[in-house]
């Protein structure tokens, strides 16, 4: 029976712990011949990663027990952190990062002897010690040849980094010395090297400070010799202003790349000796993304010459794109959204979907029939369907007529009306990166609120990936101005079109999310409170060594070289102007957060203490950047729900009330 019940207060099947222990996806998928493996999150195993194995008779099966835990720290992001090569017989061969020690490890699990993964690099004591991510296994060579982070001192950006050749012998598992060096350290940041058919040359991507990957990176090209280093490494694509994003050897020799150079991420086909390069499907589409993490991949070359991609603008679905002619023709089935992990063994093509009703799947393509079916972690409704929110894809417009993206979830429960005369309370959910992009997916953390009548609204600001170069390029300078503004417009048009209640307006975010919080609540009294989880709040701490090496020239971008705007790194810190926030927030910090250290969070606290702001502060034993432990998930969301229920003057049945110091 459907009772009227007041926005906020409605009773929902979708507890904390449920979308807690559902807070899983499928990433880093491969074909290992007949076989489909990947990296899956196990939230209720402290949030471990582990590698999930489905064989050739369709049998699923976690590969790897606990401690284990597939994860590399490489740029504190990571990357692909595994490889494998099925073998004529004794089963694959497997490598991969162990996230406790960072060392690599092989094994061979159908070994009759049971015997446990081996190490095959030392240890090092020298600050972040020894990082090992992007590993192929090049046949015939008894190697595995894999990014190499070494740390040469205490400090965040006290490291080196190339590309790196270790036998599998074990040989290398207590001598540094044995591991053999490909190439120099010229370049600050390095993906996984590429190998052609013919195994005669490597391509890999390279990039330097003060570039992100998605500014500049360049394209390199080298001759692969018995041993010793790469030979005559050259430049073929890409510079400055030119973001390459992915390399790939297609079957037949030639080199295919991502590369934005048209204001899109496009698909190209290189020339090696020139350099020069053929658009292969010259659309206003993204068929790339932000390379984050080395082994990302948006295409995979198949051996009959075609090409998966995943590409679209905005929502990513999986294609298969003909290169001689440009005809692409998208993959059939009900998934809205492909995660930039696919992979290709024969005609088969494998890779991670999900939809607004589905959470991530493992997918596999047939390309010869067109037949798309679930191979693996196969979605289950953990709850009615009936209490998924009904997204709604939107444009809004913001200052100077720029378009927004965005994605709205309205309150939705099959058991509760709200009164007539009531608006509901809705959340703004800002995404980290900034350079990343909110998909319009499953996701019960958002179920967890929406069911419960408040509604949600994802926005991809100013900044986000999925939309072209110019649109992410609007952030360049502007962060903590384009991003808030762009919030703030997406509430207000909410707002006044009647959809949300203006004085119910709360906004929440994480990462680069968290700073968009925190300086919207001291740029605006549009919010009546917010959510800051792991955030940016001091810009001049990012400076001093306050963040990892990946990102500590990114404020360069973002804000402006220091030397040259030296006040806007002091103006537009929430941290300076913690005297504007007076509106309830809640604070939540990882206390092993490398990227967003802990001291970020602890100067808030300290600057709005015994100011009269309600406010509350929780942290998080062997949390880092962004939270994997099931009770961690728990614990933050519903002290979230209570900071509502407490701001909006709403009754919420059975969540612990979040105690907020003045």
């Amino acid at each position: 029976m459907v009772s009227t019940t007041p926005y906020g207060a409605w009773r929902s099947p979708i507890h904390a712990e449920l979308a807690a222990s559902h807070d899983s996806r499928p990433e880093f998928v491969g074909a290992v011949g007949d076989e489909v493996w990947w990296v899956a999150p196990r939230p209720l195993e402290d949030g471990r990663m582990t590698l999930v194995r489905r064989r050739a008779d369709g049998v699923e099966e976690s590969a790897l027990a606990a401690p284990w835990n597939v994860r590399s720290r490489l740029f504190e992001y990571g990357g692909m952190p595994w490889a494998a090569v099925p073998r004529e017989s004794g089963g694959p061969l497997v490598v991969f990062a162990h996230f406790a020690d960072q060392r690599l490890y092989a094994w061979e699990p159908d070994d009759p002897a049971g015997a446990p993964p081996r190490p095959l690099t030392p240890v090092s004591a020298v600050g972040g010690g020894l990082r090992w991510a992007d590993p192929v296994l090049p046949p015939g060579r008894g190697e595995v040849w894999c990014v190499l982070e070494e740390f040469t001192g205490e400090g965040p950006t006290d490291l080196r980094r190339v590309l790196a050749a270790v036998p599998l012998d074990g040989s290398a598992a207590d001598d540094r010395d044995a591991v053999r060096e490909l190439t120099d350290d010229r370049h600050r940041f390095l993906t996984g090297p590429r190998l052609s058919p013919d195994g005669r040359r490597a391509a890999w991507i390279a990039w330097d400070h003060p570039r992100m990957s998605w500014e500049g990176t360049e394209l390199k090209v080298a001759e692969v010799g018995e041993d010793g280093p790469f030979a005559g490494i050259r430049t073929v694509l890409g510079g400055p202003d030119e973001a390459v994003a992915q390399v790939e050897w297609a079957a037949d020799g030639s080199l295919l790349a991502v590369t934005d150079r048209t204001g899109w991420w496009n698909l190209h086909r290189v020339d090696v000796a020139t350099g020069a390069c053929v658009d292969l499907c010259r659309r206003e589409e993204e068929f790339g993304g932000a390379l984050w993490r080395p082994g990302t991949r948006w295409f995979a070359p198949l051996d009959n010459g075609l090409v998966a991609v995943v590409h679209g603008r905005g929502a990513m679905v999986l294609g298969i794109l003909d290169p001689e002619t440009g005809e692409l023709v998208d993959a059939a089935g009900p998934w809205t959204e492909w995660n930039a992990t696919v992979s290709a063994s024969g005609s088969r093509v494998v890779g991670v979907a999900a939809s607004p009703r589905t959470a991530y799947e493992v997918v596999e393509l047939d390309t010869g029939t067109g037949r798309a079916r679930v191979v693996g972690a196969r979605h289950v409704d953990p709850v009615d369907p009936a209490y998924y929110p009904e997204p709604l894809i939107r444009t809004f417009t913001g200052p100077d007529g720029r378009e927004i993206h965005a994605h709205v979830y309205p309150p939705h429960s099959p058991d509760h009306l709200a009164p007539a005369d009531e608006l509901p309370p809705f959340v703004v959910w800002a995404h980290g990166g900034p350079t990343g992009r909110s998909p319009q997916v499953l996701d019960l953390e958002i179920a967890y609120f929406t069911s419960r009548g408040i509604g949600v609204a994802q926005v991809n600001y100013g900044g986000s990936t999925g939309y072209g170069r110019a649109y992410r390029d609007r952030l360049r300078g502007r962060w903590g101005i384009v991003d808030v503004e762009d919030c703030a417009a997406v509430a207000e048009a909410l707002a006044d079109e009647g959809t949300a209640d203006r004085a119910r307006l709360a906004i929440r975010g994480g990462s680069a999310g968290g700073w968009t919080t925190a300086a919207s609540l001291v740029a605006t009294d549009l919010y009546a409170c917010g959510t800051i989880a792991y955030p940016v709040l001091d810009l001049m701490g990012w400076l001093d060594g306050g963040t990892h090496d990946l990102e500590s020239h990114y404020l360069e971008y973002l804000v402006g070289p220091f030397a040259e705007v030296p006040d806007r790194y002091r103006d537009r810190s929430p941290l300076t102007r913690a005297d504007r926030i007076a509106v309830p927030f809640l604070l939540l910090q990882g206390l092993e957060d490398p990227v967003c250290p802990p001291r970020q969070s602890e100067g808030l606290v300290e600057a709005v203490a015994g100011r009269g702001v309600p406010h509350a502060y929780l942290t998080f034993e062997g949390e880092g950047h962004g939270f994997r432990r099931a009770d961690s998930v728990v614990r933050s969301l519903e002290a979230e729900l209570s900071l509502y229920a407490q701001t909006f003057g709403i009754d919420v049945p059975g969540v612990p009330a979040l105690e907020l110091a003045k």
